[in-house]
This record gives structure tokens, C-alpha cells and sequence, in this order.
């Protein structure tokens, strides 16, 4: 009697199996995620959602701030969330049609990813993104056989359940006890002695660091991903599945599609995220008007823009334009892991104190500089990269992790 056959070993993705579109969205993503995090990098905490935090707001700070609030705060981020839920759906279509139980090795994966995220966040910066997809893609993959439809319906609802519960909050606190609206107030705006101690902190080294990063980390990991990132991210990584069912993220709809995508996305997003800046700016950044409701113009602004983008970057690989900067953009993608945890590591390194301790002393001009200098580097390296090997250094680690073997490295 014969034995049945054997089903065939799950391996990573093959070149001829990658999606280019895919990819040099990814690439634009990761890029466009630094514009926003430097705020984090180089300012004490509360700088990263009140800018006027603990220095002076004028001039080209302000100018600076507000462009990078209108046109990426929560745009990047979205594209990046979005192609999460994007690669979980391809993943699972990929060990289906060959045959392989993707299940098991779907939550090998997202558990490495929380294990990387937990060492980003706690010994790298506190900024991290991935303890949230990690938890999100663990929650959200028995859904990923839903038709597109009912994937972008619920993935909508979940980001939009994010409005309401925000409006009520930032309506009711007046209504809040004094003790809590004093703590509240002490988080957004923290005494001139509470800045001085945590610029101290990430000018001292690793020990020092860490006693202000481990606190501010475990709350983005508890109460900001119930209040945000499991509604948003995850809404997003629904999105995403859905839009890589249909053909959306493979620039296989038509020019007329991505022009109408990019048109109506950025013509109807882009006013939005104006007025929150505005709103911003005309309140002085109180946070009775801010914190909650103030927010609310770019968070749903910030749809109809990544939506945009994303319709521009369709277009841009349809038509073959800039092929240099997409083959860049492209490899900067196909090592995003690798090229967001080295934007901490060389950001940390040149704010904090094991490294050049320019923690709060450089402008947001020199900000500006660095991102840029940053971004020339990673759309040099990361094609002279892959060049020489199949993977980045740390998709490689996360890829032999997952399939428990030693991946090759080598091309």
C-alpha cells in the first residue's frame, strides 16, 4: 500500500513570486515613517503629539511641523499597516496553493515579530510599531478568507469605530475629576522639571535611557493599542487583505482607476488634515481641545491621503516613471524590517547618549537633514544589499526563525 505523498516544505517567497508594486510601496512607506518619527527620536516624549512641548514653537519649527503634520503624520504609518494586512493575505494564498498548512507557521511568525518588537521597543526606541502588528496579526488571521468586500467593510468600521469613541472622550473631560484632568495635562505639557530629567535620561546611558523608554512603551503596548492601533492598524491590515484581493496593490487596475484613487483621495483627505493643523495651531495646542477631538481632522484626513499616495505610486510603477528611484525604492521595501530597525539604531546613536547625545539640541531643519541623509543611505544600500544576498540581515534572522531552518543567505 502506497503511503500518501508527503506535502512539500514551506519556504520563505522566491523573486519570481514578489510583487515589484508591492514593494516599492513598502519601500515609500518605511522611507516616509522617519519624517515622522524624528520628532521622537530627537524631542522629549510629549514633543511626538504636542510639539510645543518643552521648547520654543516658532518659526521654521512651526513651518517644519506643519507640513510634515499635513502631509505624512498617520499617512505612512497607514500604507505600512495596510501592507501588513496585505503580506498576511499572501502568505496564506501562497502555502495554500502549494499545498502547505500556512497556519502554524503564521503564528511562528507573528510571535518572532513581537520578540523583535519587545527588543526594538525596550532596548532600542519606545516608538514601536511592531509589538502592534504582531498582536494584530495574531488576532486578525482567521478572517483572511473573507471575500475582498467584506474584508475593506469591516476593516473600515473597525478604523472609523476610532471617531466616535475619540469625540466622546475629548467632549467629556471637563467632566473628569480634577485629579484626573491634572494628569492628563502633566502627560501632554510635563513641568519644566520632568523635561529636564527625561533629556537628562536620554543623554545618560542604556540604564537611564531605559527607565524613562520601559514606561512609556508599556502604554503604547497596552492602553494605546486598545484605544488605537488594534481599531486602526488592524482595521488597516483588513483594508489591506482586501485591496491585495483586489488586485489593487498590484497595479493591475487601470490608469483610470489610480488617477480617480489619487484625485478624490488627496482632493478630499488633504483639506482635512489642513484644518487639523490649523485647529492645532489656533487652539496653542491645548489639550482640553487637542488631545482627543483636535486629532480627529487628520485621522480621518489621513485615509483619503495614504489612499492618494498610494493611487501615485500605482501610476509611477504603470508607467514606468523614475525607474531608477522605483528599482531603489523597491529594494528599500524588500528590507523594510531590516531598514526601520536601523533608523532606530542610527537615530538613537546620533540623539542619545551612548551615542553623539544630541538629544533635544538639534532644530528641526538639522531634523530635516538627517532624514534626508538617512534616506539617500538606505535607497543606496539596501539595492547594493541584495545584490550580494537574498534577504536583509534581519528579514533573513525572522525568515529562519519562522521556517526553523537556516535560510540561504547568499544569492
Amino acid at each position: 500500500m502506497n503511503s500518501a505523498p508527503s506535502a512539500p516544505p514551506a519556504t520563505p517567497v522566491t523573486a519570481p513570486e514578489r510583487i515589484a508594486s508591492i514593494d516599492v510601496l513598502r519601500g515609500f512607506a518605511v522611507l516616509g515613517i522617519l519624517i515622522v518619527n524624528m520628532q521622537g527620536f530627537a524631542r522629549v516624549p510629549s514633543a511626538y503629539m504636542n510639539p510645543a512641548s518643552g521648547a520654543a514653537f516658532d518659526g521654521a519649527e512651526a513651518w517644519i511641523w506643519t507640513a510634515v503634520y499635513i502631509l505624512a503624520d498617520t499617512k505612512f504609518i497607514s500604507i505600512f499597516s495596510m501592507l501588513f494586512g496585505a503580506g498576511i493575505a499572501m502568505m496564506s494564498e501562497r502555502m495554500a496553493s502549494r499545498g502547505v498548512a500556512g497556519t502554524g507557521l503564521h503564528y511562528r511568525r507573528q510571535s518572532w515579530l513581537l520578540v523583535i518588537g519587545l527588543v526594538h521597543a525596550y532596548l532600542i526606541w519606545h516608538g514601536d510599531i511592531l509589538v502592534a502588528y504582531a498582536l494584530c496579526g495574531l488576532l486578525l488571521y482567521p478572517l483572511r478568507k473573507l471575500g475582498a468586500r467584506a474584508l475593506l467593510w469591516i476593516g473600515g468600521c473597525a478604523v472609523a469605530f476610532v471617531v466616535p469613541f475619540w469625540l466622546l472622550a475629548g467632549l467629556s473631560i471637563p467632566y473628569w475629576p480634577e485629579a484626573d484632568r491634572l494628569e492628563l495635562l502633566a502627560e501632554w505639557a510635563p513641568p519644566q522639571e520632568v523635561l529636564e530629567s527625561e533629556i537628562a535620561a536620554f543623554r545618560g546611558g542604556l540604564g537611564e535611557q531605559l527607565s524613562v523608554r520601559a514606561p512609556i512603551a508599556f502604554t503604547l503596548q497596552i492602553s494605546a493599542f486598545l484605544g488605537l492601533f488594534v481599531w486602526r492598524a488592524g482595521g488597516l491590515m483588513l483594508v489591506g487583505m482586501g485591496l491585495y484581493k483586489l488586485g489593487v496593490l498590484a497595479a493591475a487596475r487601470s490608469a483610470t482607476f489610480y488617477r480617480r484613487m489619487a484625485v478624490i483621495g488627496i482632493g478630499a483627505g488633504l483639506p482635512l488634515a489642513v484644518a487639523g493643523a490649523w485647529y492645532k495651531l489656533d487652539q496653542g495646542f491645548a489639550f482640553e481641545t487637542v488631545m482627543f477631538q483636535g486629532a480627529l481632522f487628520n485621522y480621518v484626513g489621513s485615509v483619503g491621503v495614504f489612499l492618494g499616495y498610494l493611487g501615485l505610486v500605482m501610476l509611477m510603477v504603470q508607467f514606468s516613471r523614475l525607474p531608477e528611484l522605483t528599482a531603489r525604492l523597491a529594494a528599500t521595501g524588500r528590507m523594510a524590517l531590516t531598514n526601520y530597525i536601523a533608523q532606530s539604531v542610527i537615530c538613537t546613536l546620533v540623539f542619545y547618549g551612548h551615542g553623539l547625545g544630541l538629544f533635544e539640541r538639534v532644530a528641526a531643519p538639522g531634523r530635516m537633514g538627517i532624514v534626508f541623509g538617512i534616506w539617500a543611505l538606505q535607497l543606496l544600500w539596501s539595492p547594493w544589499w541584495l545584490k550580494r544576498f537574498r534577504f536583509g540581515p534581519l528579514e533573513w534572522l525572522w525568515r529562519s526563525a519562522t521556517y526553523m531552518k537556516r535560510q540561504p543567505m547568499r544569492v
